[in-house]
This record gives C-alpha cells, structure tokens and sequence, in this order.
C-alpha cells in the first residue's frame, strides 16, 4: 500500500469531489474485478437499462405490484372495504379401521360477504389427488438417466393398480334436502345454487362423502395416511379428508387450481365435528374436546388439570396405559366430538397407540395454552424427552415476534408421514428414531425438534395469518422457515440452526436451474430451495444488514397484526415491511423475489492516498522519499554488489550541476507559483489543504448481479476495530462496479466485506484484503486395486502339470 503515487497526485479540488461521492472508478483502481451480471437479469419482469447499459436494479416495483384499492392500501393494510368469505361446518365422520375408510356427512354455511352475487360455488376434493386420473398423477414426470431412487419406484407400483379418490354420495340443500347440481372436475367440484347467493346471504350445503384412506400414507402423501405396526396397531393421521370450500377473493375471484402438491386457500369458519372411532384409540384433534367425560377416564382428566398449570410435561396416557390400550381388540365404538372457533381447517389424529403428555404455557396476553404430544412407543425417547417442550418453546417465541397464539390448544402428534404437516391446532410430525435400544442419534434430536418448532410455527402463518400457498408458496413457508430459524436459535446456544442462515441459501442461487421466488408454487423446480431456504436468508439479510433488527421486528409484528385472520398478498407484506421501517425497498424486492441473480462481491484493490498539500519543498521531500524507498532494478541492484568503478569518480570534472541537484529539486518559481496560489485560497479551504487524514478509496465489483448492501469490517495499524455497513443504494449509479472513499486518521491493516457471512455472498475468498491465501486439506487417495474376475470368484489357476500328463 503506497502512501503516494508520483506519477497520479490526488489534488485537493479531486479528493474533495470524490469524498463528496460524485467520481466514478477513483484514480488507481483495480480493473482485475469480474464485472457484474453482464448477461442481464434471469427474471420474469421488464427491466430498464441505465445509460451504462446495465440494469436498473433500484427501478420501483410500480408496474408490478398491484394498484391500492379500497380492499387494499398503498401502505400495506387492510382497506377501509375489505372482505373475505366464511364457511362454518358441522360434520360427522366415522373411521373405518377394518376396511381402513372414512365415511362423513357435513353441512357447510357458507356467508358470501363479498360485493358479488354468486351462483355456484366451488369446493376442493383434494384426496382425489390419489385418483389414478388425477392431474396430479397423470402430470408427473421421470428423467430417464437410468437411476431411479427406491423411494420414487415404491411409489409408483403402490399407486399402479390403487385409487384413492373420494366419492360424493349426495349434493343437496341443508334445509329442504333439494338436490343441487354438480360437477367434479379432478380436485374441484362446483356446486350450482338453486337461487344466487347475493351480498350477506348465506346457504346451507349438506355433502356425504367417503374415500378410503391413503395406505401407506409416508409413501405417497405427506400430509395424511395410515400406518399399521407389527403387533397390529393402527396409527391414523387424517386430513384434506373432507370436501372444503374453494377461497373466493377480492383479487383472484374463485382460486381453483387443481392440487398437484402445493397446498391450499381456504375461508375462516367454525366447525363442529363428531368423530366416531373403534373404543381403543385415542383422537387428538383441532379445537377443543367437548365431551372429555365421555372419552377420558378420571385419572386422564386429573392429569389435565395438573399439566395446565405445570412447567414441564405431565403424562396423560402413560406409555403402560398405551401398551395395554394397543394389545386390546376393540368392542365397540366411541365418539369424540370437538369445537373449533374461527379456524380455516380440521384435521385428526386416531390411534390405540398414543402415550400423550401435555403442559401449559402461558401466553403474553394472560391465557393458558395448553402444549400437548401424541406419539406411539416407537418414538421414544425422543418425544416425550422434546416434542412438548418444542411446542412450549414455539408457542413463546413467535408469540413474542408476532402476536400471542390466539387458539387454547397446540397439539404435536407423531404422524405416518415423511416429514412434517400443519393444520390448525394440531400438526403431525414424522421423526422417529430408528435405533429400539433408547439411543437416538444428533440428526434424530434437533431433526424432531427443528420440525415441531417448523410445523407449530405455521399456526400463525398460514392458519391465522390466511396466506394463499397455491399461489405464492414463500409466503407461509419462508417467513415460517425464517422465524423457526430464529427460535431454534433460542433453544440452545450454537444451535446447528444458526450455522449458516443465508450461507445456505447460496448453492440454490448459484444453480443453474432456479426460477424467482414469485412463480407459482407448483412450478418451482425446487421449493425447498427456492421458497424456504431462499426467502428465509432474503429475511435474515433484511433484519441483519439492510433494516437492523429492531424496524425489522417492529415491520414484521405489524404485518402479523394487520393480517391475522385475514389474507394478505405478497404486496401486503412488501408494502408494510416498508412503511414500517421507513425504508424504500423494492431494489431488495426485485432482486431477491423477482429474478435469480445472486450475491457475489469482491473487494478488487484498495488505494490509500493523502492530500497533495501542492507546497513545492513538501511534495518534493515526500517524493524523494518515495523514489528512495522503491526497490531499484535487477541490474542496478547487482552493478551496486559489483563494486563498479564510475568514470564521474575517475574524472571528477564531469560533474555539473545536475549532480548536485536531483530531479526533486525545489524553483523559486515553483516556490512563488505555490504562495501566489495560497494567496487566493479561503482560510478553509487552506485548511483542507493541509489535511493529513488518510484517503482511502475500495474498490468493488458486483460479480453476482445481486445489488447487496456491504458489511465492512476494517481492522487498523493500532489494533482497534470498526464495523460499517454501506447501504445497496451505493450501486445506484453503477452496478457493476463502484468505488468507496473512506477518510481515517489512521492506518488500516485490512478490510474484510461480509466476515459474519450475513449476504449469502457466494464467493468469499475475494472478500478480504490484503488477500489471505487459501488455507484446504489435501486428501491422498491410493489407487483401486485393478480388476481379478478369478480371485474374486475364488477360483486359482492350475499349477504346470497339475492339469496334463508328465
């Protein structure tokens, strides 16, 4: 690092523009930088283009986002107009468990409290998604690479020969019993009103129904399904298992998309629902129990008493209570009949195997929750050991970042399902551990609880705060993933979940096959990827670099507040995130939502300069320094060892002037021309004149596209430290390269961008100046021994004349 450079003085009228922020690439600027993104945006939308012929990444996101309405404000709240539909049911179902069906009755009112006059109505049939004819099925695709995973042929030969889809018995008026017209069209079935529905009326549908359930249900479907143990044990999870109502909406009118595998919309309602099962089993449900005297014991009952006001689990069912409960053939049935209020959905779990534990966990605006497990002995002993205590834990921390969960059960049951699943009020879990011996591995641990926190974190989004996922997958799932994130790091310290939130995110941003997060859910080619992992890390960089934690949490907690039981789009959520932390946003909008470039800086150079005083005796004296200083040539430095004999020292006579005066040296016209100019200068601008503070100007190249603010942390001669962040709009003017002038009064040592890895900058080794040198392991591999067909079939060759005559 020079601290001048002879042949480029910075003079003052320079430093000062630049200081000022209105130069480009500064004088001594690295130009070995990739430049950025040169192929132009990946993304769905018209871009502008600047003048420099790059893209304009801070264009507003006005032609996108739809235009404010009385539905729906320009700040991101609900408007002073706006609406949602209602459907309240009461149903009855019975569980089957010797032919494995479900057979049900409902009746749905349905409230049309849109401006609209509607003449039919639609409902959403998802479990014909196992139909053999389903869109779903006949939709699926196979690379032919000739490798295919067990898991994807299993699949395929269960649904070969099976069919899954549900039968509708009777469509027909509640009152009166007339019956109604209808059509199924794969997943949807419109039902056609005998007289149209107008503003503020509502209709009463009575719909039979049954299907059978899917078996098995990790197989084919991670939301419901049946599991049978090896003592015989049946293990139900039951959901999507009813016909729902479509959502009709003030932006999309009736959303029926066929379901593929992207989850739902659906309408607030109450639901009423008596569900009748072999006496054996257990049901956990949503809502709350209506006739706990009819289906618990009076120990149970005491149990319950006692969790609610526990601070750790209390077992309700024992696990000897549960293994008496599975080894008993059932003689009847019983009927367990619970009331949910203002939900968007039922789902049920039924089974003779659950150990069940419970506690209460008191939420910030002074009421009981009651957190409960579900789960047969094979979960042990992880479950009785976390699943609660998750639930506790979730229940604490979202209700701190968003609202208190405003339901008085959350429920975790361990379900036969592959991964995880939410619903209102109950969520169904699949980790197990696959040792019998009471261990469990590191994996098995924080997998269950990272999925309890996950699965109990969707109880704000989407089940109260109404997200449509058919439509905008990212909206529940990352924000969800984001937060889960945050409260597994408040489970332990060094959490794994805090390795490395938006580092994560970086090899689907650098993949080759990404689309923006704003397609449709059913379209991404990965929705891990693309609508957890993506958005939970866009998030991260917003709370951590771009808005700081605390707007961040006060936008976000205002988002969660505006539209909790209500059903925001992704504009909503932009707009507030914006009005709320007072930030302009949409470049971060656009580049992380609407396109697939990715973040990836580098610090390319770093020039230090001082202020040129223009004094003639200073400059001189600070470039004869400098000359004195540079290392002289191969040439110079070996005649020097050489001993030379000069012929100036052999005939001291050839010496003139310009031996006695080197270059450097100072003309009293230089000196007059230096007090002429100081002469017409203000005492302020002499002031800045003589200015000794280090210049330093750092050079950027933006390689990834990605317009990112830069976390800078500068380490000085002294020891001392200073962190600071540039904000993105610093590639305002261009973005593909820029150049920052720093002005210290001390030397700095290095300069490192994104140290704590908060951009999900996808190459760091450029990061860092001076340039660190790589640091990896070499991994020596001996060659394979090469190929024996004989000694690997055992066989030995006969020895001479063992196999002939002498």
């Amino acid at each position: 690092m020079n601290n001048r450079t002879p042949a480029r003085l910075f003079t003052m009228a320079a430093a000062l523009v630049a200081a000022m922020g209105l130069s480009g690439i500064a004088a001594g600027a690295s130009d070995t930088g990739t430049r950025g993104d040169q192929s132009g945006d990946r993304g769905v939308y018209p871009i502008s283009q600047t003048k420099q012929g790059h893209e304009d990444k801070f264009r507003q996101l006005t032609e996108i986002l739809p235009t404010p309405n009385v539905y729906r404000t320009g700040g991101g709240k609900p408007g002073p107009q706006y609406w949602q539909q209602r459907a309240d049911y009461d149903m009855a179902v019975t569980l089957d468990d010797v032919n494995q069906r479900i057979v049900g009755s409902q009746v749905v009112t349905y409230t049309n409290k849109s401006p609209d006059t509607l003449r039919y109505i639609w409902f959403q049939l998802d479990q014909n998604r196992f139909d053999a004819r389903s869109h779903s099925r006949l939709t699926e695709t196979n690379d032919d690479t000739g490798r295919m995973a067990y898991d994807t042929l299993r699949r395929l030969l269960v649904t070969r020969n099976n069919d899954w889809g549900m039968t509708i018995e009777r469509v027909a008026l509640a009152e009166g019993g007339a019956a109604l017209a209808h059509v199924i069209d794969d997943t949807k079935m419109r039902v056609d009103l005998v007289e149209p529905l107008a503003p503020g009326d509502s209709v009463a549908i009575a719909i039979d129904w049954q299907h059978p359930v899917v078996t098995p249900g990790a197989v084919l479907s991670n939301r419901n399904g049946l599991e049978v143990f090896d003592d015989g044990a049946a293990n139900y999870f039951l959901s999507f298992f009813y016909p729902r109502v479509a959502a009709y909406t003030d932006y999309d009118g009736w959303i029926t998309k066929s379901f593929l595998y992207v989850e739902y919309a659906l309408e607030f309602g109450d639901y009423d629902v008596a569900i009748t099962v072999p006496d054996t089993f257990t049901v956990a449900a949503t809502g709350e129990l209506q006739n706990p005297r009819r289906v618990l014991s009076d120990v149970q009952r005491r149990r319950l008493d006692r969790a609610a006001q526990a601070d750790r689990p209390v077992a309700i069912t024992l696990p000897a209570e549960a293994a008496e409960r599975r080894a008993e053939t059932p003689d009847g049935t019983r009927t367990w009949r619970y009331r949910a209020e203002n939900v968007r959905d039922f789902a049920f779990a039924a089974s003779p195997a659950f150990i069940w534990d419970a506690m209460g966990h008191q939420t910030r605006d002074g009421r009981t929750v009651m957190a409960m497990s579900l789960y047969p002995q094979e979960g042990e002993p992880i479950w009785s050991r976390y699943s609660t205590q998750a639930v506790a834990h979730t229940l604490d921390v979202y209700g701190r970042m968003t609202f208190p969960y405003p339901y008085p059960v959350a429920i975790s049951v361990n379900a036969p399902i592959r991964s995880g699943m939410e619903f209102p009020m109950i969520v169904a879990n699949a980790p197990r551990p696959a040792a019998d011996d009471g261990t469990y591995s590191r994996r098995e641990k924080y997998g269950l609880i990272g999925v309890v926190i996950h699965e109990i974190g969707h109880q704000w989004l989407p089940m109260v705060i109404n997200t449509d996922e058919r439509q905008f997958i990212w909206l529940d799932e990352g924000l969800n993933s984001f937060l889960d994130t945050l409260a597994q790091m408040e489970w332990e310290p060094d959490h794994p979940a805090a390795d490395d939130l938006p580092g994560n995110a970086i090899r689907y941003m650098t993949s080759a096959n990404q689309v923006p997060v704003m397609v449709q859910g059913d379209a991404l080619n990965s929705r891990g990827g693309n609508a957890y992992t993506k958005v939970a890390a866009a998030l991260s960089v917003l709370r951590e670099v771009v808005i700081g934690r605390e707007l961040f949490d006060d936008a976000l907690r205002a988002f969660a507040e505006r539209w909790k039981f209500k059903r925001p789009q992704p504009a909503d959520f932009f707009r507030t995130m914006e009005e709320v932390s007072g930030r302009d946003l949409d470049w971060f909008w656009r580049g992380w939502f609407y396109t697939t470039t990715h973040v990836d800086v580098a610090l390319t150079g770093v020039t230090e300069a001082r202020i040129d005083t223009q004094n003639p005796d200073t400059e001189a004296e600070i470039e004869r320094a400098q000359d004195a200083a540079r290392a002289p040539t191969i040439m110079a430095e070996r005649n020097k060892a050489a001993d030379l004999d000069y012929r100036v020292e052999r005939f001291p006579g050839l010496k003139d002037f310009y031996n006695e005066h080197d270059r450097f040296t100072v003309t009293p016209k230089q000196r007059r021309a230096y007090e002429d100019m100081v002469a017409g200068l203000e005492m302020w601008q002499k002031r800045l004149l003589s200015d000794d503070s280090r210049l330093y100007f750092l050079h950027f190249a933006n390689k990834g596209g990605l317009v990112t603010p830069l976390p800078l942390d500068i380490a000085y001669e002294d020891g001392s430290n200073e962190r600071l962040v540039i904000p993105a709009e610093i590639w305002r003017r261009n973005q593909s390269e820029v150049t920052k002038l720093l002005i210290r009064d001390k030397a700095i040592r290095s300069v490192e961008v994104a140290k704590y890895r908060s951009i999900a900058d996808a190459d760091h080794s450029d990061n860092v100046w001076p340039r660190a040198a790589a640091d990896r392991r070499i991994e020596l591999k001996a060659r394979p021994p090469r190929p024996n067909l004989m000694r690997d079939m055992g066989e030995t060759a006969p020895m001479a004349g063992e196999d002939h005559d002498g």
